[in-house]
Protein backbone atom coordinates (compact mmCIF):
# COMPACT_ATOMS: atom_id res chain seq x y z
CA UNK A 1 0.00 0.00 0.00
CA UNK A 2 1.28 3.53 -0.98
CA UNK A 3 1.65 5.86 1.78
CA UNK A 4 2.07 9.49 1.36
CA UNK A 5 0.95 13.21 1.48
CA UNK A 6 -1.08 14.09 -2.31
CA UNK A 7 2.02 16.14 -3.50
CA UNK A 8 1.27 19.14 -5.22
CA UNK A 9 2.50 21.08 -8.42
CA UNK A 10 4.14 19.61 -11.11
CA UNK A 11 5.65 16.57 -9.01
CA UNK A 12 1.89 15.50 -8.87
CA UNK A 13 2.90 14.75 -12.50
CA UNK A 14 6.12 13.21 -11.97
CA UNK A 15 5.52 10.71 -9.14
CA UNK A 16 5.87 6.94 -10.82
CA UNK A 17 5.65 4.96 -7.05
CA UNK A 18 2.25 3.70 -6.90
CA UNK A 19 1.37 4.89 -10.18
CA UNK A 20 -0.46 3.27 -12.48
CA UNK A 21 1.83 4.11 -15.13
CA UNK A 22 3.72 1.24 -14.93
CA UNK A 23 1.50 -1.24 -15.53
CA UNK A 24 0.27 0.87 -18.91
CA UNK A 25 2.99 2.19 -20.46
CA UNK A 26 4.03 -0.19 -23.13
CA UNK A 27 0.31 0.00 -24.42
CA UNK A 28 -0.24 3.59 -23.71
CA UNK A 29 3.58 4.23 -26.04
CA UNK A 30 2.02 1.70 -28.96
CA UNK A 31 -1.40 3.86 -29.04
CA UNK A 32 0.43 7.13 -28.96
CA UNK A 33 2.68 5.80 -31.86
CA UNK A 34 0.07 4.59 -33.64
CA UNK A 35 -2.00 7.74 -33.44
CA UNK A 36 1.49 9.84 -34.44
CA UNK A 37 1.38 7.32 -37.57
CA UNK A 38 -2.25 8.62 -38.14
CA UNK A 39 -1.51 12.12 -37.75
CA UNK A 40 1.19 12.06 -40.15
CA UNK A 41 -0.46 10.12 -43.01
CA UNK A 42 -3.77 12.35 -42.11
CA UNK A 43 -6.11 9.27 -41.61
CA UNK A 44 -5.13 7.88 -45.08
CA UNK A 45 -4.40 3.82 -45.63
CA UNK A 46 -2.38 3.48 -49.24
CA UNK A 47 -4.91 5.76 -51.16
CA UNK A 48 -8.02 5.21 -49.31
CA UNK A 49 -9.14 7.82 -46.67
CA UNK A 50 -10.52 6.48 -43.44
CA UNK A 51 -13.11 8.72 -42.46
CA UNK A 52 -14.56 8.62 -38.92
CA UNK A 53 -16.80 11.41 -37.12
CA UNK A 54 -16.65 12.11 -33.50
CA UNK A 55 -19.59 11.26 -32.97
CA UNK A 56 -19.37 7.36 -32.92
CA UNK A 57 -16.55 7.81 -30.26
CA UNK A 58 -19.26 10.04 -27.92
CA UNK A 59 -21.87 7.52 -28.51
CA UNK A 60 -19.37 4.65 -27.50
CA UNK A 61 -16.83 7.02 -24.87
CA UNK A 62 -19.42 7.99 -22.13
CA UNK A 63 -20.82 4.07 -21.91
CA UNK A 64 -17.36 2.91 -21.43
CA UNK A 65 -16.57 5.05 -19.04
CA UNK A 66 -19.62 4.34 -17.18
CA UNK A 67 -19.03 1.00 -17.26
CA UNK A 68 -14.78 1.21 -16.39
CA UNK A 69 -15.98 2.77 -13.88
CA UNK A 70 -18.92 0.83 -12.37
CA UNK A 71 -16.22 -2.03 -12.50
CA UNK A 72 -13.10 -0.08 -10.41
CA UNK A 73 -16.27 1.07 -7.41
CA UNK A 74 -16.62 -2.97 -7.57
CA UNK A 75 -13.16 -3.47 -7.39
CA UNK A 76 -12.94 -1.13 -4.18
CA UNK A 77 -15.75 -2.71 -2.69
CA UNK A 78 -13.51 -5.91 -2.44
CA UNK A 79 -10.65 -4.22 -1.29
CA UNK A 80 -12.28 -2.18 1.16
CA UNK A 81 -13.94 -5.59 2.69
CA UNK A 82 -10.66 -7.17 2.61
CA UNK A 83 -9.41 -4.82 4.78
CA UNK A 84 -12.37 -4.51 7.27
CA UNK A 85 -11.72 -8.39 7.65
CA UNK A 86 -8.37 -7.62 8.65
CA UNK A 87 -9.93 -5.35 11.28
CA UNK A 88 -11.97 -7.38 12.50
CA UNK A 89 -9.03 -10.00 12.72
CA UNK A 90 -6.75 -7.76 15.04
CA UNK A 91 -9.61 -6.90 17.30
CA UNK A 92 -10.65 -10.81 17.45
CA UNK A 93 -6.56 -11.32 18.43
CA UNK A 94 -7.03 -8.51 20.78
CA UNK A 95 -9.90 -9.90 22.40
CA UNK A 96 -8.95 -13.06 22.69
CA UNK A 97 -5.44 -12.39 24.45
CA UNK A 98 -7.56 -10.79 27.14
CA UNK A 99 -10.19 -13.33 27.63
CA UNK A 100 -7.46 -15.75 27.23
CA UNK A 101 -5.34 -14.00 30.62
CA UNK A 102 -8.47 -12.81 32.50
CA UNK A 103 -10.92 -16.12 31.95
CA UNK A 104 -8.57 -18.91 32.23
CA UNK A 105 -7.62 -19.37 35.88
CA UNK A 106 -3.99 -20.64 36.52
CA UNK A 107 -1.67 -19.21 39.46
CA UNK A 108 1.13 -17.05 38.46
CA UNK A 109 1.38 -14.39 35.57
CA UNK A 110 1.93 -15.49 32.07
CA UNK A 111 5.21 -16.35 31.43
CA UNK A 112 6.46 -16.09 27.02
CA UNK A 113 8.91 -18.80 27.87
CA UNK A 114 6.84 -21.27 29.20
CA UNK A 115 4.50 -21.75 25.65
CA UNK A 116 4.28 -25.37 25.75
CA UNK A 117 3.21 -25.52 29.37
CA UNK A 118 0.92 -22.50 29.92
CA UNK A 119 -1.70 -22.80 27.86
CA UNK A 120 -2.77 -18.81 27.98
CA UNK A 121 0.71 -18.27 26.22
CA UNK A 122 -0.03 -20.79 23.58
CA UNK A 123 -3.30 -19.26 22.82
CA UNK A 124 -2.02 -16.37 22.49
CA UNK A 125 1.01 -16.72 20.35
CA UNK A 126 -1.28 -19.18 18.13
CA UNK A 127 -3.60 -15.90 17.52
CA UNK A 128 -0.26 -14.38 16.14
CA UNK A 129 0.73 -17.37 14.25
CA UNK A 130 -3.03 -17.61 12.69
CA UNK A 131 -2.75 -14.53 11.45
CA UNK A 132 0.47 -15.42 9.59
CA UNK A 133 -0.77 -18.16 8.26
CA UNK A 134 -3.55 -16.61 6.84
CA UNK A 135 -1.46 -14.13 5.29
CA UNK A 136 0.76 -16.90 3.44
CA UNK A 137 -1.78 -18.61 2.65
CA UNK A 138 -3.53 -15.66 0.70
CA UNK A 139 -0.55 -14.77 -0.72
CA UNK A 140 0.64 -17.96 -1.56
CA UNK A 141 4.06 -17.86 0.24
CA UNK A 142 4.90 -21.32 0.61
CA UNK A 143 8.37 -20.03 2.18
CA UNK A 144 7.06 -17.88 4.84
CA UNK A 145 7.99 -19.13 8.07
CA UNK A 146 6.97 -16.02 10.38
CA UNK A 147 4.23 -17.93 12.19
CA UNK A 148 7.12 -20.98 13.47
CA UNK A 149 8.19 -18.22 16.01
CA UNK A 150 4.93 -18.52 17.63
CA UNK A 151 4.58 -22.44 18.01
CA UNK A 152 6.32 -25.30 19.79
CA UNK A 153 8.45 -26.68 17.23
CA UNK A 154 6.45 -30.46 17.01
CA UNK A 155 3.12 -28.16 15.99
CA UNK A 156 4.98 -26.20 13.62
CA UNK A 157 6.36 -29.25 11.84
CA UNK A 158 2.61 -31.05 11.87
CA UNK A 159 1.49 -27.41 10.22
CA UNK A 160 4.17 -28.12 7.25
CA UNK A 161 3.26 -31.11 6.56
CA UNK A 162 0.00 -29.92 5.43
CA UNK A 163 -1.24 -28.13 2.37
CA UNK A 164 -1.58 -24.20 3.00
CA UNK A 165 -5.24 -23.89 2.71
CA UNK A 166 -5.46 -26.44 5.51
CA UNK A 167 -3.46 -24.81 8.11
CA UNK A 168 -5.39 -22.46 9.43
CA UNK A 169 -8.21 -24.83 10.19
CA UNK A 170 -5.73 -27.21 11.69
CA UNK A 171 -4.94 -24.69 14.14
CA UNK A 172 -8.19 -23.64 15.33
CA UNK A 173 -9.00 -26.79 15.80
CA UNK A 174 -5.71 -27.09 18.47
CA UNK A 175 -6.91 -23.97 20.39
CA UNK A 176 -10.37 -25.52 20.35
CA UNK A 177 -8.89 -28.69 21.91
CA UNK A 178 -7.13 -26.40 24.40
CA UNK A 179 -10.39 -24.81 25.25
CA UNK A 180 -12.18 -27.76 25.90
CA UNK A 181 -9.42 -29.16 27.98
CA UNK A 182 -9.75 -26.37 30.34
CA UNK A 183 -12.85 -26.51 30.43
CA UNK A 184 -12.25 -30.49 31.71
CA UNK A 185 -10.03 -29.43 34.26
CA UNK A 186 -12.07 -26.61 35.86
CA UNK A 187 -9.14 -23.62 34.74
CA UNK A 188 -12.55 -22.42 32.50
CA UNK A 189 -15.76 -21.93 33.76
CA UNK A 190 -18.21 -23.02 30.71
CA UNK A 191 -20.13 -20.43 30.13
CA UNK A 192 -16.80 -18.14 29.82
CA UNK A 193 -15.69 -20.67 27.43
CA UNK A 194 -18.48 -19.80 25.26
CA UNK A 195 -17.54 -16.22 24.99
CA UNK A 196 -13.62 -17.24 23.73
CA UNK A 197 -15.39 -19.75 21.51
CA UNK A 198 -17.17 -17.39 19.63
CA UNK A 199 -13.97 -14.95 19.54
CA UNK A 200 -12.67 -18.32 17.75
CA UNK A 201 -15.92 -18.45 15.65
CA UNK A 202 -15.54 -14.34 14.45
CA UNK A 203 -11.89 -15.32 13.65
CA UNK A 204 -12.50 -18.49 11.23
CA UNK A 205 -15.33 -16.13 9.52
CA UNK A 206 -13.00 -13.22 8.95
CA UNK A 207 -10.63 -16.08 7.42
CA UNK A 208 -13.26 -17.56 5.14
CA UNK A 209 -14.43 -14.37 4.21
CA UNK A 210 -10.91 -13.23 2.92
CA UNK A 211 -10.52 -16.54 1.30
CA UNK A 212 -13.95 -16.12 -0.81
CA UNK A 213 -12.58 -13.01 -1.74
CA UNK A 214 -9.19 -14.63 -2.87
CA UNK A 215 -11.13 -16.88 -4.88
CA UNK A 216 -14.09 -16.14 -6.42
CA UNK A 217 -12.42 -13.43 -9.26
CA UNK A 218 -14.55 -11.27 -11.22
CA UNK A 219 -16.27 -12.50 -14.18
CA UNK A 220 -14.08 -13.16 -16.85
CA UNK A 221 -16.36 -12.45 -19.74
CA UNK A 222 -17.33 -8.54 -18.07
CA UNK A 223 -13.27 -7.90 -17.90
CA UNK A 224 -12.86 -8.85 -21.28
CA UNK A 225 -15.46 -7.26 -22.67
CA UNK A 226 -14.18 -3.84 -20.98
CA UNK A 227 -10.75 -4.45 -22.10
CA UNK A 228 -11.26 -4.97 -25.71
CA UNK A 229 -13.65 -2.35 -26.06
CA UNK A 230 -11.21 0.10 -24.06
CA UNK A 231 -8.24 -1.21 -26.57
CA UNK A 232 -10.63 -0.84 -29.52
CA UNK A 233 -11.68 2.54 -28.59
CA UNK A 234 -7.96 4.02 -28.11
CA UNK A 235 -6.71 2.43 -31.30
CA UNK A 236 -9.49 3.25 -33.52
CA UNK A 237 -9.32 7.29 -31.56
CA UNK A 238 -7.35 8.97 -34.34
CA UNK A 239 -9.47 8.09 -37.11
CA UNK A 240 -12.38 10.49 -35.61
CA UNK A 241 -9.79 13.18 -34.26
CA UNK A 242 -7.18 13.45 -37.20
CA UNK A 243 -9.34 15.69 -39.45
CA UNK A 244 -10.34 18.37 -36.36
CA UNK A 245 -7.59 18.57 -34.24
CA UNK A 246 -4.51 18.00 -36.58
CA UNK A 247 -1.09 17.43 -35.29
CA UNK A 248 -2.34 17.25 -31.82
CA UNK A 249 -3.72 14.32 -32.05
CA UNK A 250 -1.43 11.70 -30.55
CA UNK A 251 -1.60 14.80 -27.12
CA UNK A 252 -5.47 13.94 -26.97
CA UNK A 253 -5.19 10.55 -27.66
CA UNK A 254 -2.57 9.98 -24.94
CA UNK A 255 -4.81 11.52 -22.44
CA UNK A 256 -7.91 9.91 -23.27
CA UNK A 257 -5.92 6.70 -23.33
CA UNK A 258 -4.11 7.30 -20.19
CA UNK A 259 -7.67 7.12 -18.93
CA UNK A 260 -8.93 4.55 -20.11
CA UNK A 261 -6.46 2.17 -19.72
CA UNK A 262 -4.96 3.03 -16.14
CA UNK A 263 -9.13 2.76 -14.75
CA UNK A 264 -8.79 -0.85 -16.24
CA UNK A 265 -5.72 -1.54 -14.54
CA UNK A 266 -6.56 -0.43 -11.71
CA UNK A 267 -9.63 -2.38 -11.52
CA UNK A 268 -7.27 -5.09 -12.09
CA UNK A 269 -5.39 -4.35 -9.42
CA UNK A 270 -7.52 -3.86 -6.64
CA UNK A 271 -9.67 -6.76 -7.55
CA UNK A 272 -7.21 -8.66 -5.87
CA UNK A 273 -6.44 -6.96 -2.70
CA UNK A 274 -4.36 -9.72 -0.69
CA UNK A 275 -1.15 -9.43 -3.11
CA UNK A 276 2.06 -7.98 -3.35
CA UNK A 277 1.31 -5.13 -5.39
CA UNK A 278 1.71 -1.64 -4.51
CA UNK A 279 -1.65 -0.67 -3.66
CA UNK A 280 -2.43 -3.97 -2.30
CA UNK A 281 -3.46 -4.39 1.31
CA UNK A 282 -0.16 -4.27 3.47
CA UNK A 283 -0.83 -7.47 5.39
CA UNK A 284 2.70 -7.42 6.65
CA UNK A 285 2.20 -4.59 8.70
CA UNK A 286 -0.59 -5.64 9.75
CA UNK A 287 0.62 -8.78 11.20
CA UNK A 288 3.28 -7.17 13.00
CA UNK A 289 0.86 -5.07 15.08
CA UNK A 290 -0.45 -8.19 15.85
CA UNK A 291 2.28 -9.92 17.04
CA UNK A 292 3.58 -6.67 19.09
CA UNK A 293 0.27 -6.20 20.74
CA UNK A 294 -0.18 -9.36 21.60
CA UNK A 295 3.21 -9.98 22.92
CA UNK A 296 2.82 -6.69 25.19
CA UNK A 297 -0.20 -8.21 27.01
CA UNK A 298 2.62 -11.54 27.75
CA UNK A 299 4.91 -8.87 28.87
CA UNK A 300 7.31 -9.93 25.25
CA UNK A 301 10.59 -7.78 25.66
CA UNK A 302 12.09 -9.44 22.07
CA UNK A 303 9.55 -8.32 20.16
CA UNK A 304 10.29 -6.76 16.09
CA UNK A 305 9.56 -2.81 15.51
CA UNK A 306 6.37 -2.05 13.68
CA UNK A 307 7.34 -1.66 9.66
CA UNK A 308 8.06 1.93 8.02
CA UNK A 309 7.17 2.21 4.28
CA UNK A 310 10.13 2.04 2.77
CA UNK A 311 9.68 4.35 -0.71
CA UNK A 312 6.21 5.31 0.62
CA UNK A 313 5.04 1.73 0.21
CA UNK A 314 4.01 -0.82 2.93
CA UNK A 315 3.93 -4.07 2.40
Amino acid sequence: MIVRDRPAGLRLFLILRGSVLQRIQVTLLVNIVFAAIITLVHGNLFDVKITVTPIPFTLIGLPLAIFLGFRNNTAYDRYWEGRKLWGEMVICARTLARQCQSLIVIDGDPDPARRSSDVRVRMVHRAIAFAHLLRTQLRGLHEDVAAGRWLVDKEWRQLQGLPLEQRCDALMMSMGRDLAQCVRRGEMDPCLAASMDKTFTRMTAAAASCERIRNTPMPFSYALLLHRTAYMYCFLLPFGLVDTTGFMTPFVVAIVAYTFYGLDALGDELEEPFGLESNDLPLDTICRSIEISLGCTLGETDLPAPLRPEGYRLT
